[in-house]
């Protein structure tokens, strides 16, 4: 069974940044997307970064600029740096990987608060 467990969380302050990241059970190639949602208190979960096996990444919009999709493939992770937090990027953000189905993270809390 394929686990994807995230890391680095928190809460900062508005203007802050963030590092998340998703470690995979196993390689990170095997993923034909890997990527990111998240999901703020009463709405739904949302799309906000992802990249395929080939390199192509996708971000939404109000984070394009702010937030920088990475991949370490020896290490089997991948990253979300996200700069210039702003309270309304606050949200459980979840890692997923895509192969003949989708494997979630269990998420991690995001605040942007001061």
């Amino acid at each position: 069974q394929v686990q994807l467990v995230e890391s680095g969380g928190g809460l900062v302050q508005p203007g802050g940044s963030l590092r998340l990241s998703c470690a995979a059970s196993e390689s990170i190639s095997s993923f034909n997307v890997m990527g990111w949602y998240r999901q703020a208190p009463g709405k739904e979960r949302v799309l906000v970064a992802a990249m395929s096996g080939g390199g192509s990444t996708y971000y939404a919009d109000s984070v394009k600029g702010r937030f920088t999709f990475s991949r370490d493939v020896a290490k089997n992770t991948v990253s979300l740096h996200m700069d210039n937090l702003k309270p309304e990027d606050t949200a459980v953000y979840y890692c997923y990987g895509d192969q003949a189905r989708r494997f979630w993270g269990q998420g991690t809390q995001v605040t942007v608060s001061s």
